[in-house]
């Protein structure tokens, strides 16, 4: 492979993952057939490899990307050299330079090849100066306007930001408030996605106070019901504030001169009212304004014209009959979604969490297949996969699964409690130990795994700290009914009865599980407390989940309590 002359040129200037995609490109065009198996995350990163792909903005998504979704293509991208790495036969140095001005998803890329690449044929020399690629023209009004459009079709928001505000500097709304008000609305969003909404609240505010454009103020109405509905923290949403900002936006809607353009913005408004009657425990109202909505979008558009507005108001009346208690009418919804849309891994994550729901395992795990076919590296996508493999008893696919999770998302706490409960279940106490406390170092006070950390400790002799462990946990989460089974067993075996059975109380009154009932039985019995145990071990055997080897015993101590009652 040729280096750049040079290196390759970082600078934040030339845009989202200036430099890493040119290189990208480089082993794509040396390794085509590798390529080809990292095409959705090569597509994003580096979209000028494939020239039949349209621009992002032109596609339109139903919802735009998370900013979280730049780890995973990092992720990606990281695979894809490290596999073109370990075909290398001499080694590669790898020059990048202007690091320190690089894009936010340049940075995040070269952190992950770093980590993922360690010691191998590929070294990376990365610095923050080196020469500049010649500067292009400076960009029109309307050029900047199409790169804000793609970098928040892409989800690349800081870029997106950077764009805006360049824009806003270069314009006043009373010389050119068309594209200031681009500028403004197209910042707004990108700081919602970075979850900085009170900022996109303050530009909101700014635009009516600069102006009384009835088409600028309907949408800053709209985008601020939204803010209070969904973006704001919990403590500062407020649905009365939303639901305002709503009918003012619906007002000015029923003002535009064009009626296609006013049925399409108040249906598309009318959603938002939906959100909230569905929120506030009425779905059914908020399942007549979808419908409605859609009828009268069916009365203006011609045959397959947008069909992604169509899509979005079919998604949404799914989770209104989710919420009505009808999943196979939210079934239907969302065939209809992914077969207007049908490259969106996450409406198949969406669709298999309701295969799940009504006991079809099979269809559930084809969905989430092809969430990770579109989206590779969708941690969710692989979560949930490894939980249905896990019910299904595939111990190594849902170890497989949870691993790639984490090294997607090492902070995806879920996939780290289960991993860690999965290796003690194979009595893998060591791997289970480390994971735990790799665990604990990202969320110190998480009661699930101070619990597993506990039992691991418990069953190597460590009973002090294992009961420790156990006190933690529940100071964090105080119906955590395993902590207070534990703990219970931990304090029965070293001879404190009593509070052994002072916390099996607590956990026979969280759970109607039978375990917590056979071990309060089982202290009461060596407290004599023969038929108060008797009661317990009789309730156990009532319950519908008691496995073979458990009813058996508690059958024998049942049959010991009334022996010792007879007496």
């Amino acid at each position: 492979m040729t280096d750049e002359p040079g290196g390759y040129d970082c600078h934040r200037d030339h845009g989202p993952y200036a430099g890493v995609a040119a290189f990208l490109g480089r082993i794509a065009a040396d390794r085509p057939r590798l390529a080809s198996r990292h095409r959705t995350e090569l597509h994003a990163i580096a979209p000028r490899l494939d020239s039949t792909a349209r621009p992002a903005a032109e596609e339109e998504p139903i919802r735009f990307h998370p900013a979280r979704r730049t780890a995973y293509l990092a992720y990606g991208a990281a695979e894809f050299v490290a596999v073109w790495a370990d075909r290398l036969r001499r080694p590669v140095t790898v020059r990048f330079t202007h690091v320190g001005s690089a894009d936010e998803t340049t940075r995040e890329l070269l952190d992950a090849l770093t980590r993922r690449l360690g010691p191998s044929p590929v070294s990376l020399d990365l610095h923050d100066s080196g020469p500049r690629r010649a500067a292009t023209a400076a960009p029109t009004l309307e050029t900047m306007r199409t790169a804000l459009g793609d970098s928040l079709a892409r989800g690349f928001y800081h870029h997106a930001a950077r764009t805006a505000r360049r824009g806003r500097a270069a314009v006043t709304p009373d010389g050119d408030l068309r594209h200031w008000w681009a500028f403004t609305t197209g910042l707004a969003t990108t700081l919602a996605a970075l979850d900085r909404p009170t900022e996109a609240l303050d530009l909101y505010h700014e635009a009516r106070a600069v102006t009384d454009n009835p088409k600028i103020t309907m949408s800053a109405a709209y985008a601020t019901a939204m803010l209070y509905a969904r973006h704001l923290p919990a403590a500062d949403q407020d649905p009365a504030q939303a639901r305002h900002w709503l009918e003012k936006a619906l007002h000015l809607a029923a003002g535009l001169d064009d009626p296609r353009q006013r049925v399409l913005s108040t249906v598309f408004y009318e959603q938002g009212l939906a959100l909230l009657d569905s929120r506030e425990g009425d779905p059914a109202s908020a399942l007549r304004l979808i419908d409605d909505g859609l009828a009268r979008l069916a009365a203006v558009l011609a045959p397959g014209e947008r069909p992604q507005d169509l899509a979005r108001l079919c998604h949404n009346r799914a989770q209104v009959h989710l919420a009505l208690g009808d999943p196979a009418q939210a079934l239907t919804d969302l065939d209809t979604v992914i077969a207007q849309d049908p490259d969106n891994c996450e409406y198949y994550v969406d669709r298999a969490a309701l295969h799940r729901a009504a006991g079809r395992p099979r269809a559930a795990i084809r969905d989430y297949d092809t969430a990770i076919r579109l989206g590779p590296h969708l941690p969710e996508a692989f979560y949930n996969r490894a939980m249905l493999q896990q019910e299904r008893g595939r111990a190594e696919r849902t170890r497989d699964d949870l691993e790639r999770v984490l090294t997607i998302d090492p902070r995806h706490l879920d996939a780290r409690i289960a991993l860690v409960n999965l290796h003690v279940r194979r009595n893998a106490f060591d791997q289970a130990e480390t994971d735990a406390r790799a665990g604990l170092v990202l969320a110190p006070q998480e009661p699930a795994l101070l619990c597993t950390l506990g039992l691991i400790r418990s069953e190597r002799g460590s009973l002090a700290e294992a009961d420790r462990l156990f006190s933690q946990a529940l100071a964090g989460d105080p119906e955590l009914v395993e902590a207070w089974t534990n703990r219970a067993a931990i304090r029965f075996e070293r001879g404190d009865v009593p509070a052994a059975l002072a916390d099996l109380d607590q956990a026979v009154a969280l759970s109607a599980a039978p375990v917590p009932r056979y071990n309060r039985g089982t202290a009461l019995t060596r407290l004599g407390r023969w038929e108060e145990a008797a009661r317990d071990f009789t309730h156990a055997l009532t319950q519908p989940d008691v496995d073979r080897s458990l009813r058996r015993d508690l059958r024998v101590e049942l049959a010991r309590c009334r022996r010792a009652m007879s007496r």
